[in-house]
């Protein structure tokens, strides 16, 4: 029987859609807070719809934002007109002592990848999505989302929605953009109320699209708000660097990464690398929380950059 080419499908959200508003003004805020103390660490959550904002989280650091610093940072994303409530308290000492000793700020899994499908590295139909909708995206900047389906390079529908823009004039753009066997433009009718004013948003909730699609799978938390001693961030983006690495080494077709950690811990409790389905050994990092800080340079503020788009396949240090 002959082999069936396997059908892959992935989606992308513009930086106007609810939930990466979310996810940039955790980031916003992480960085304001390593522009003044670079040792600060952040686990920030936004919940935010409906004229209403809730910043909540953790937070250890030399400086303070006070309440009315955070919302005029808030309130760039969401405008005057919403309310923002603000529940930040000093990071637990518990977690603190693991993370001051040089451990890791959580447990978790995290997934790194590298395929050679693509120029920057990434799955084909991720890459297909995402340069979609930033064309899209730069004409229209609004809540809006893509989808493409692939069967090998053969692509076999595209859908986009994008709020503010007829069904007619988006499909004539969609069409000289992308070649597909089928497109759904706007396929629940045109839309103009988008963004906070028909959803709410939350951190992480778009952590897929944050990786490199459905087709991979995804290891552990959310990125966005945290700093690089939580792991389910530094250690992703140290799986992406490893895995570009050897994907370049032996110049294979694609390479999976897995590592794990233990809250507290330095160093990580599975290490593993998958080239072209054989395993092999990882040596020559240093796969501690401050060993990837350093070597990745995380203690400067890069990560409101990170909130759109997607982590990586973006030019980052982890993707080089």
């Amino acid at each position: 029987m002959e082999k069936q080419i396997q059908i892959k499908t992935a989606e992308f959200v513009s930086p106007k859609h609810p939930d990466k508003l979310c996810d940039q003004m955790a980031d916003v805020l992480l960085d304001a807070y390593l522009k003044k103390d670079s040792l600060t660490r952040t686990a920030i959550e936004i919940l935010a719809g409906h004229h209403l904002v809730v910043v909540m989280g953790e937070i250890k650091s030399r400086v303070r934002l006070n309440q009315f610093e955070i919302r005029k940072i808030i309130q760039k994303f969401t405008g005057k007109n919403f309310k923002v409530e603000v529940r930040l308290v000093e990071q637990s000492p518990e977690i603190a002592r693991g993370v001051e000793k040089g451990g890791a700020g959580d447990q978790g899994i995290m997934n790194g990848y590298a395929t050679s499908e693509t120029k920057n590295l990434m799955p084909l139909e991720y890459e297909l999505a995402r340069q979609l909708c930033q064309k899209i995206y730069a004409q229209y900047p609004s809540d809006g989302k893509t989808q493409v389906t692939i069967q090998g390079k053969k692509v076999l529908s595209v859908v986009a929605s994008f709020q503010n823009v007829s069904r007619e004039t988006l499909e004539k753009l969609v069409r000289k953009i992308i070649k597909a066997g089928e497109y759904y433009i706007n396929p629940a009718g045109d839309w103009q109320i988008g963004g906070f004013e028909a959803d709410s948003g939350l951190t992480g909730r778009k952590l897929v699209i944050d990786s490199y699609g459905p087709n991979i799978p995804v290891g552990g938390g959310s990125f966005s708000g945290k700093d690089g001693t939580k792991v389910d961030r530094s250690g992703a983006y140290m799986a992406r660097k490893i895995a570009v690495d050897y994907l370049k080494k032996y110049q294979a077709k694609k390479v999976f990464v897995k590592l794990a950690y233990a809250i507290g811990k330095e160093q990580p409790l599975m290490k593993q690398v998958i080239v072209d389905g054989v395993e092999d050994e990882i040596k020559g990092y240093d796969l501690t929380p401050q060993g990837i800080i350093k070597f990745l340079n995380l203690r400067k503020p890069i990560f409101l950059k990170t909130a759109c788009w997607g982590h990586f396949g973006r030019g980052f240090s982890w993707d080089k």
